[in-house]
């Protein structure tokens, strides 16, 4: 027996502004068997906390390739 889906969800590679997201989500509303589609807005916490992480992990990067300049003593 297959399983069957009552939901999908789509994410999106990065924000996008709502006016050229609207052509996507016209494009899913046209899909057959499909009854909604709505957009969920970005907030700015959720921006911050991303970019946090990813300097974060960036800085941890460079200093396994560079331990010298980020100070990291070399084995």
């Amino acid at each position: 027996m297959t399983d069957r889906y009552n939901t999908l969800t789509v994410v999106l590679e990065k924000s996008t502004r709502d006016d050229d997201a609207k052509h996507l989500i016209d494009a899913i509303k046209m899909m057959r068997n499909v009854i909604s589609v709505e957009g969920n807005v970005a907030d700015i916490g959720e921006y911050m906390a991303i970019e946090r992480a990813r300097r974060d992990l960036g800085e941890k990067i460079l200093s396994v390739i560079y331990p010298k300049i980020y100070g990291v003593p070399r084995e």
